[in-house]
């Protein structure tokens, strides 16, 4: 009986579960391969940088492993009390987290942002740190191969040793699948911590903002700069709609910091806030499965950036 029993423990794989975060100065490529590993969008994208201010947690479902992903703003020299703010979520996270991915973008040298980075990891010993060089479809195979090698040379200067050095592109999926393979035996043994099914445990009020966060940001005039917020202010099903036919009403303010910004959001006779409309709501619709009306107005929150009691009520 006993030879038998150790068959059978031998035979259970083991099922790990924890938390990994992904840092990495502003645009390195964070949400877009929280995204792709999850397998569905949970963290909003843009090609500007500093668009992340919540810690998305993205859910990846496997047999032998859940690995739950904090998404977090990209850490830089702050220049508002937001900028503070979103640093001190970043280190909170790093503190709490059982694996550390490091971001630095295939396409740029690796320069004094990620240094900057870099020295803060260092200062911290315990926790297994993978280094992800981001974006490869951007570059050739000797731009990368000259990456890698600075990724390692900075580690070793700082006395950070990594795990992995892995490369990998979001976009084309490449290594997406590999990533997920190294991070999870990193992470302590345990039985899942979410339902399966789960792809983050984002509020919908939330993502739904984010989202349309995502669309105003598309597009915008680069002297708008990144003074948006997007607060989600009711969504309540339509009233005597047919079960068959329900509909979701959601009113949202996004607010901008001068009056001068409110026709930069708007757009001559409103068309830029429609192309907003449009364009969140089919994302909104595909993330909740129902049909949306969608009620958006812009509102102006003076200087909200360093203002305690603005930033309060804006969620940060």
């Amino acid at each position: 009986m006993a030879g038998m029993s150790v068959r059978k423990a031998e035979d259970e794989a083991v099922h790990r579960a924890g938390f990994a975060c992904f840092v990495g100065r502003p645009n390195a490529g964070k949400s877009t391969l929280t995204n792709a590993l999850v397998g569905q969008k949970v963290a909003i994208t843009s090609n500007r940088p500093q668009t992340t201010r919540h810690t998305v947690r993205g859910i990846v479902h496997r047999p032998d492993g859940q690995l739950v992903l904090v998404d977090t703003p990209g850490l830089h020299k702050p220049r508002t009390l937001l900028g503070e703010r979103l640093n001190d979520i970043v280190r909170t996270t790093w503190a709490e987290v059982d694996v550390i991915g490091f971001c630095l973008p295939a396409d740029q040298k690796v320069g004094p942002g990620d240094r900057f980075i870099a020295k803060e990891l260092a200062g911290i010993r315990k926790t297994p740190k993978v280094a992800i060089v981001t974006k490869t479809d951007l570059v050739d195979s000797k731009t990368l191969a000259e990456q890698l090698i600075a990724v390692d040379r900075l580690g070793k200067e700082l006395g950070i040793e990594w795990q992995e050095i892995v490369p990998v592109s979001a976009v084309g999926e490449k290594q997406v699948g590999l990533l997920a393979d190294l991070l999870v035996p990193l992470l302590p043994e345990g039985p899942a911590l979410y339902p399966e099914g789960d792809l983050t445990d984002e509020p919908e009020q939330v993502m739904v903002a984010e989202l349309i966060r995502e669309a105003a940001l598309e597009g915008v005039r680069d002297e708008l700069p990144h003074s948006i917020a997007v607060v989600v202010e009711e969504m309540l099903p339509r009233e005597g709609r047919p079960a068959d036919r329900p509909l979701l009403d959601i009113h949202a303010n996004l607010y901008i910091e001068r009056p001068s910004q409110k026709g930069i959001v708007i757009g001559p006779k409103g068309k830029r806030l429609k192309e907003v409309g449009i364009t969140s709501r089919k994302h909104i619709e595909a993330l909740l499965g129902t049909p949306v009306f969608l009620d958006l107005h812009v509102k102006v929150a003076k200087d909200w950036q360093r203002d305690p009691k603005q930033l309060r009520r804006l969620g940060f």
